[in-house]
């Protein structure tokens, strides 16, 4: 992806990480800008060949470098002709002594680029008006321009380390309005198969919601492409991608697709907008205010509402001390259980969370619409991010994430139980009947006596598919299900964590569903 700016916009030589891919680098006469090339620029852009020149040689360098070893100080090193530099100086000088051709040809480049641009931009200025953005993207618009360059890494390189030892799980959102969702729904496409990644990436009108994993090498490059996109590197630092260990092993397929809302509310974002959300807090300030409330003497007559914004079976095995987990199996459900339990929230100061941050962003927008709070709040990062500096604070138990590995371990807490003999136990297994999308809790010791069905009526089922292949064919909705109100009521209640023993899993947030055209279960849009 070329990392392209106007002269005039600044000289964030970071943003060059990439070549211009779609040019011809290897025209002989481009070698020696100076005669026909300069001709056909204007005036103003004959004085920034030096721009140009200096982009070129960034560009270059960048694509050399390579993480440093973690007992260097240093960041990065640089890999070049099957040598290492440990320095910016050695890499320059081995730049410009041994690669001046290749810099020369991509100076030529950019500047035949940037001429054409120029000149076709005076034509098209009313149409974009004059803004650098739509015109950058016109000349773009090939999605082999935006991706990477690999040739300094093998294969190998970027494959190896996939496992769930040596891997890493990229989970991650950005709000901001994007013109041809369809565009950036190709580019991530290729973008992942580029680097080998898999996961789930929902991208719409509203912006994109991703989750990726792969090697830490494509993981890494996969931020870097991000940050230096026009699209988002002035929407997103390094610090909105949480980082957890597992790898392509965590997701059973890529799947890049375009859908009306990044995460599942269930109301289109005309009406309720990510535009206006609650106040953010950070993980330190969020923890202080946990803490304030927790040390009420009565939580049940206090201001403050903890609410947890997530589905009931990942509250139950991790959650916040004392909060309110509605026992809801979608996020699409929460809209009505607020407007079912509104007078609850009358008055309140609403602290609000869940697993990355992505839920709270149009869950609070839609609470404060309603204009019965007090005050809405929402912890910027997630849990994620929280666990990350307080792993032993007031978040209890385990993380449920949307993919292979269920639930991330940060502290030692367990505050679920097995369904069948109440040990503590908090490790989810599918519930054995294949029809059946529910998540279970049994323990090893329930498992080995024939315990690994949800509920008596995936145990009938089971045994009816055992006795009878032919019959194939099952409602999803069992006992489970059935006898859980679709959007309980709290009225009664404040405080009311889940309850019900076999969770089902629908729908993701920041980790979108994995595979919902599968026969086996798994969590899917909610």
């Amino acid at each position: 992806m070329p990392s392209f700016t106007s002269p005039d916009q600044g000289d964030d030589l970071d943003a060059c990480v990439l070549r211009f891919s779609d040019l011809d680098l290897k025209d002989t006469r481009l070698i020696n800008p100076s005669s026909s090339l300069k001709a056909e620029l204007d005036v103003c852009t004959k004085k920034k060949y030096s721009f140009a020149k200096k982009k070129a040689f960034a560009l270059f360098v960048k694509t050399k470098e390579i993480p440093a070893p973690s007992f260097e100080c240093k960041e990065k090193w640089w890999k070049c002709c099957q040598q290492l530099f440990r320095d910016q100086i050695s890499i320059h000088r081995h730049a410009a002594t041994q690669h001046a051709d290749e810099i020369c040809h991509q100076t030529a480049s950019v500047l035949k680029q940037l001429a054409v641009t120029l000149n076709t931009s005076k034509n098209l200025k009313s149409e974009v008006n004059r803004n650098p953005l739509k015109e950058y993207f016109i000349y773009n618009h090939e999605v082999s321009a935006w991706l990477p360059d690999l040739s300094c890494f093998s294969p190998d390189e970027l494959i190896s380390g996939q496992g769930s030892d040596a891997g890493e799980v990229l989970l991650y959102y950005c709000y901001r309005d994007l013109e041809d969702p369809h565009w950036v729904c190709a580019w991530q496409t290729a973008l992942c198969q580029h680097l080998y990644l898999t996961g789930k990436v929902r991208i719409a009108t509203e912006g994109i919601n991703g989750t990726v994993g792969g090697s830490k090498l494509a993981t890494r490059l996969y931020v870097e492409v991000m940050l230096s996109c026009p699209l988002f590197k002035d929407y997103m630092c390094k610090d909105d991608f949480k980082t957890s260990k597992g790898g392509a092993c965590c997701f059973p397929e890529l799947r890049v697709g375009v859908f009306e809302e990044i995460v599942p509310m269930g109301i289109s974002p005309n009406k309720i907008s990510y535009k206006k959300p609650g106040i953010h807090l950070s993980p330190g300030e969020f923890h202080k205010e946990v803490e304030k409330f927790l040390s009420q003497a009565n939580e049940e007559q206090s201001d403050t509402i903890l609410l947890d914004c997530r589905n009931f079976y990942e509250s139950k095995i991790g959650r916040f001390q004392g909060c309110l987990a509605p026992d809801i199996r979608k996020f699409s459900y929460f809209p009505s259980y607020i407007d079912k339990n509104l007078e609850l929230f009358r008055e309140k100061k609403v602290l609000m969370y869940c697993t990355g941050g992505i839920r709270c962003e149009r869950g609070s927008a839609y609470l404060k619409a309603k204009g019965v709070c007090k005050e809405v709040f929402q912890l910027k990062g997630g849990i994620h991010k929280y666990l990350e500096e307080f792993p032993n604070g007031f978040y209890k138990g385990k993380l449920f994430v949307f993919d292979e590995r269920y639930a991330l371990s940060y502290n030692s807490d367990i505050v679920s139980e097995c369904s069948y003999c109440g040990a503590p136990w908090d490790q989810y297994k599918l519930c054995s009947t294949p029809q059946c999308r529910q998540l279970i809790l049994t323990c090893p010791a329930c498992q080995r006596q024939g315990f690994t069905a949800c509920c008596v009526t995936c145990q009938d089922k089971g045994r009816r598919l055992a006795s009878s292949p032919t019959q194939s064919s099952f409602k999803e909705e069992c006992e489970c299900t059935a006898r859980r109100p679709r959007i309980p009521s709290e009225l009664t209640q404040q405080v009311r964590l889940p309850t019900s023993p076999e969770p089902q899993p629908d729908v993701g947030e920041d980790g979108p569903c994995l595979c919902e055209q599968q026969q086996f279960p798994r969590p899917s849009e909610s």
